[in-house]
């Protein structure tokens, strides 16, 4: 018998492996990363400043103020108003199952809490739960995360991560798009700021509705932004697409969003939105008169 084997290896060399969770390569410039040195830097390659997606756990903590985070309507379920299944598996199977994953409250979870001091109505899409997909249950808390604003006069901000409507509730997901665009003209009517960020991926009928339809529209860098995705449209229209189409960058030169904001600086521009939203509701030195215009921002620093 040979001395050594494929099966068994040598006696005083065991097999070595590296445990899962401790190294990733980035996909942009494939620099191998610890895990916890990427976490430590808000997962943002150290290399290249490629923006790895965060968590809605990791996003809360990072973008609100410690220990100010109060959820609401966490216990909205999704139904299955249309039966809706997928070979063997039943919508509401897969609802149940995806809900032990990731945990209750749906593909958004919307609360109030302080930034930078100012209470504000904030909401998360979760794109764990089913891509971020927008269903019945999802334009439910967006709308009353707006209504929240505007009866006590706070600003509200939305987090976007998704892939569109949620298919398995066919034409219902769809209403959503005007059921939050409804409840959005409401919160423009009132005079409540609202701040859309735009992560990624946002698309399909979330960025075809309430995710562009911001006061102040801050996109994190090289997010994909757009209704169809690029293959789709290069297929329908038979030809090739500019480079970068679609991307963060893209929309800014194009004048469909406001800023692009490293994560990393994020969060202080949000709060310097609203210090900017609230000096313009500040009764005036001459009249005493809070005004109700949105205030213009200042060019980033």
């Amino acid at each position: 018998m040979a001395w050594w084997s494929r099966t068994q290896g040598l006696a005083s060399e065991p097999k070595k492996s590296v445990p899962k969770g401790i190294w990733i390569k980035c996909e942009r410039c494939n620099s191998t990363l610890y895990e916890a040195d990427l976490e430590a830097n808000e997962r943002v390659c150290t290399s290249c400043d490629h923006h790895f997606r965060m968590s809605t756990e990791a996003r809360i903590e990072h973008s609100i103020d410690p220990g100010s985070w109060q959820e609401h309507d966490k216990t909205l379920e999704s139904g299955d108003p249309l039966g809706f299944r997928v070979d063997t598996k039943k919508y509401v199977d897969q609802i149940k199952s995806t809900t032990r994953k990731v945990g209750s409250g749906d593909a958004y979870r919307a609360g109030t809490a302080m930034m930078g001091g100012i209470a504000v109505e904030v909401g998360f899409f979760v794109f764990e739960f089913m891509g971020g997909s927008m269903g019945s249950v999802v334009g439910e808390k967006i709308a009353r995360q707006f209504e929240r604003a505007v009866a006590h006069r706070r600003p509200a901000i939305m987090f976007c991560a998704s892939g569109g409507a949620r298919m398995q509730e066919g034409v219902l997901s769809l209403m959503q798009m005007a059921k939050t665009s409804a409840a959005r003209a409401r919160l423009r009517e009132a005079r409540v700021p609202y701040i859309a960020v735009l992560l990624h991926p946002t698309t399909g009928g979330v960025a075809a509705s309430v995710a562009m339809l911001g006061d102040i529209i801050i996109a994190e860098p090289d997010a994909l932004i757009g209704f169809a995705g690029p293959r789709v449209i290069e297929q329908t229209i038979r030809q090739q697409l500019p480079p970068g189409f679609q991307r963060s960058e893209f929309l800014l030169e194009h004048g469909m969003v406001d800023m692009v904001v490293s994560r990393k600086d994020l969060k202080k521009t949000l709060e310097r939105s609203l210090r900017w939203f609230e000096r313009g509701r500040e009764p005036s030195r001459t009249t005493g008169v809070v005004s109700d215009e949105l205030c213009e921002l200042p060019a980033t620093d």
